[in-house]
């Protein structure tokens, strides 16, 4: 059968009602097995020739219509030890004209009986000629349409019922299996019973309740036109179609009820397959439901005082057995008008709060339950300030660990703590601070995201402070002469000191010219502090001017005021000597720091103020010949107007004799300069001026 009805059974069963006459025979509809127990007989219709003239007693009336061509045979077994005869009459006759049966057994035995496709004979029975009376008949060969009508008889008059099966190569005709009329599958109404064997169960919201039968028979038929469902109170009400029930009734849940589906024909109301019945039975079950209260709890995340509930998680109903559709309102008065209904109970934002929950099986049971929204007590936390101490390569900086900012009180709890650059992305958990416990950052804030074990958080903000340099204010760099010590002090006020030389006292003596450094620790930050002492630099003589007896020595560098001294014990601030003797001399010359003097050696030559060139060997020329290992040594001659006349320099031996260009020059007085420079290791300049007079006779 293509199409399957599932019932609580699957074949035509009667039990203890009697189809006994032949006008009231039940239909058989495709090849159905067939279950029967008979109890008695109507009309009494036999005896029949053919298979001995018997009687009815305990008998059930069959027709049967063949929907192909082929052979039919059906086997008949006492449910105990029974004498069970039959009869077949057909095809195409009625109740009234069916003269004698085309097949027939009455074998006077208690075992299996019918057709089958073994037997010879038409005809079964006990004394018959030719028949060896073992309770079966030849098979039938039938053609589509025909009709044959069927009785079976207890002869053993006993309520040992019998089941039959039908078998050969033909098919009874039948609606339930005929695809043009069933596209689609019978639904039994209900739901699978706990126990499998037993009937499906309708749901009812009360028992008893008052139930409109026909409110289920647009899901038995499942759009399978020209089908018609009736209800009854007796599997044998439902196999006739009798009494059936036409109006809503009280129901409860211990009684069993039954459905009848038959065809029926829209074109030919005499169709043998209107007659077709399929039937099953169900009973009621109570689906009250209760809901039960609950409470969502959710975080009060940064003291927002609302949360986001997943109002869908709330155990409002945990009855497995039952589906129910779950709708939420802010009120019960928006529950019971069915207004403002919650459509997004997976993200509800709300504060403290109770949501109402309207529960409803797909049977129509309902129920109220209610949802208290609470809030979790917030994390708490508190603002807080940390300091690190500059990075000397950039001391705007600082390296922070941002885990020792004390954000919580004691006894908060087990808490991640979390860091971001902004409150936003600390709300929003993003740009998240992966190195927290190294972290460089300037003068600012971050933001601490303290989440508990339920992953509660409130966002606290931490002030960083980077500490700068703190350095010594009097501790500066000094000048000294280059033989002497001094003291670097840096000061008090600070926590430690660690100098350069290893000393670890506020202040280093006897320190000479170099270059020093100090940490100065304050709390727990070391600045460096560079100092140097410098040499003081030494004023240098540029040049001597000497005329006739005075001395001019001058000075640069160093730092002023200068003194002279000509015996490094008698000092003057005049950089002027007067009276200084012919011949070799010292000069000293310190400046302001009072350091040891530079000294120089300076000549006062002699002074020649005549010279008589006449060839007498007697002041003929002016010689500074002698003076050939200074450095530069030239002679220069100017007359009375101040033009130079003549140059003498160790291409002349450093002498003058009076000419020019061999010419002796007129008798007078002229002007000359002797310039030089020591052999020292400033090359100082010296300059020696004066006059000449000349005479040359003729």
């Amino acid at each position: 059968m293509k199409k399957a009805l599932l019932f609580f059974i699957l074949f035509l069963s009667q039990a203890f009602y009697s189809q006994s006459d032949c006008v009231d025979a039940l239909s058989v509809c495709g090849n159905s097995n067939i279950s029967y127990t008979p109890d008695g007989f109507g009309t009494q219709e036999l005896p029949e020739s053919n298979c001995g003239s018997y009687q009815e007693r305990y008998s059930v009336w069959y027709k049967f219509t063949a929907a192909t061509a082929g052979t039919l045979t059906f086997a008949i077994t006492p449910n105990s030890p029974s004498d069970y005869d039959w009869y077949v009459w057909g095809p195409n006759i009625t109740c009234a004209t069916k003269g004698n049966t085309i097949r027939c057994s009455t074998p006077g035995g208690s075992g299996p009986t019918g057709l089958n496709m073994t037997s010879t004979d038409p005809y079964d029975y006990f004394g018959q000629p030719g028949s060896n009376a073992d309770g079966w008949a030849k098979y039938l060969d039938v053609l589509p349409g025909e009709t044959y009508y069927l009785l079976i008889n207890n002869f053993s008059i006993n309520i040992a019922g019998f089941s039959m099966i039908w078998g050969g190569t033909a098919t009874l005709a039948s609606p339930f299996n005929d695809p043009a009329l069933t596209p689609n599958p019978f639904i039994p109404p209900g739901v699978l019973n706990a126990t499998p064997t037993d009937p499906n169960e309708v749901i009812i919201c009360t028992d008893p309740a008052v139930f409109d039968f026909s409110s289920l028979t647009s899901g038995i038929v499942n759009g399978n036109s020209n089908f018609i469902v009736s209800y009854h109170y007796s599997q044998n009400e439902a196999l006739s179609g009798n009494n059936a029930i036409t109006t809503p009734q009280t129901v409860n849940t211990t009684t069993t009820y039954f459905y009848s589906i038959r065809y029926e024909d829209p074109i030919n109301p005499n169709n043998p397959m209107n007659s077709c019945r399929e039937i099953g039975k169900f009973k009621f079950k109570q689906g009250n439901i209760k809901g039960k209260d609950a409470t969502l709890t959710m975080c009060n995340n940064n003291n927002a005082n609302t949360a986001l509930f997943d109002l869908t998680t709330a155990n409002v109903f945990d009855d497995p057995a039952w589906t129910v559709v779950k709708k939420y309102y802010p009120s019960m008065q928006d529950l019971n008008a069915g207004t403002n209904e919650i459509t997004n109970p997976y993200a509800y934002l709300s504060s403290t709060n109770v949501i109402y929950v309207s529960l409803t099986t797909p049977q129509g049971c309902s129920d109220i339950a209610k949802i208290n929204l609470e809030l979790y007590a917030p994390v708490q936390v508190k603002d807080a300030e940390i300091k690190a101490c500059f990075i000397e390569t950039n001391p705007s900086t600082g390296l922070f660990d941002l885990d020792k900012a004390v954000v919580t009180t004691p006894g908060t709890g087990i808490v991640t703590k979390r860091y971001f650059p902004s409150l936003t992305d600390a709300i929003d958990a993003t740009n998240e601070i992966l190195n927290a416990t190294n972290y460089v950052a300037p003068n600012g804030v971050v933001y601490v995201r303290v989440s508990d074990n339920r992953q509660c958080y409130t966002v606290a903000k931490v002030t960083l402070k980077v500490l700068p340099p703190v350095k010594s204010n009097i501790l500066a760099d000094k000048i000294i002469c280059m033989e002497d010590k001094t003291t670097l002090d840096a000061g008090p006020g600070f926590n430690g000191y660690e100098w350069s030389t290893g000393a670890t006292t506020q202040a280093i003596r006897d320190v000479g010219v170099g270059s020093y450094w100090v940490k100065l620790k304050t709390g727990d930050c070391v600045t460096l502090q560079n100092v140097k002492v410098y040499a003081s630099e030494q004023p240098v003589i540029t040049n001597v001017d000497i005329s006739n007896n005075t001395l001019i020595v001058n000075v640069i560098g160093g730092t002023p005021e200068y003194q002279y001294s000509m015996d490094n014990i008698l000092w003057q601030t005049s950089n002027t000597f007067n009276n200084v003797a012919r011949g070799t001399h010292k000069v000293y010359v310190k400046d302001s720091y009072d350091c040891e003097p530079i000294v120089i050696s300076v000549l006062v030559p002699n002074l020649i103020n005549l010279i008589t060139p006449n060839g007498d060997g007697i002041n003929d020329a002016i010689d500074y010949s002698a003076m050939a290992d200074k450095q530069d040594l030239v002679l220069s001659i100017y007359d009375r107007y101040g033009v130079k006349i003549h140059q003498a320099d160790k291409s002349n031996g450093y002498k003058w004799d009076g000419t020019v260009a061999g010419k002796k020059i007129p008798t007078g007085t002229y002007w000359y300069s002797l310039t030089w420079n020591e052999n020292n290791k400033k090359n100082t300049s010296f300059k020696f001026s004066g006059w000449i007079a000349v005479k040359n006779r003729e």
